[in-house]
């Protein structure tokens, strides 16, 4: 299960990488168009507008499995593992809550807009709200499974913030830690 669900993180990775890439080509190819030849690509800003709605909610769900959304765990960090995860378990409760949200929105506005093309590429706009029944399937059953692991005791004491620190604040730490353990071990 572990490798299908690295498989699938890998693909996000790349389908980012492609709507990043094709979002350049696009609009990079209509700049020039329209100086050098005074014309365009009609469907370069649709498309681009739909390749980086895309990026952003699959570049939320990497970031989310990989713990690396901005935060402020300045009062979590000094409580208690216990305290900890309380915290964690009705974040965790609430952000599957936004994803029940996000998701059951994003089903009702693809099905009201099935029959509906964009207006330059003729496509169906049930497409571009399809990135919000991904994210919210996708982030739903990592915050599923992340509240199972703290819920069952799987999660570790140094695990239970959710947000990565940047290196200047595990600096920190370290440097008050070794500065606590000094103070107890000569009195």
């Amino acid at each position: 299960m572990t490798r299908i669900v690295g498989l699938y993180f890998k693909l996000l990775k790349l389908l980012i990488v492609l709507c990043m890439v094709a979002m350049i080509v696009l609009v990079f190819g209509n700049v020039v168009l329209r100086y050098a030849f005074n014309s365009g690509i009609s469907v370069s800003e649709e498309l681009s507008r739909w390749f980086f709605v895309w990026m952003i909610f699959l570049g939320a769900l990497v970031a989310l499995k990989e713990r690396a959304h901005m935060g402020l765990d300045s009062l979590v960090r000094r409580l208690p593992p216990g305290g900890k995860r309380i915290c964690l378990v009705i974040g965790h409760v609430l952000m599957i809550y936004i994803c029940w949200l996000v998701f059951s929105g994003s089903w009702q506005q693809a099905v009201i807009n099935l029959e509906v093309v964009a207006p330059a590429s003729g496509l169906s706009m049930a497409l571009f709200y399809a990135a919000g029944l991904v994210f919210g399937a996708s982030a739903g059953a990592i915050l599923m499974y992340e509240l199972y692991r703290v819920v069952s005791g799987k999660l570790s004491d140094d695990e239970l913030v959710m947000v990565r620190d940047s290196d200047a604040a595990q600096e920190i730490d370290t440097i008050q830690k070794q500065q606590s353990t000094t103070k107890s071990t000569h009195p």
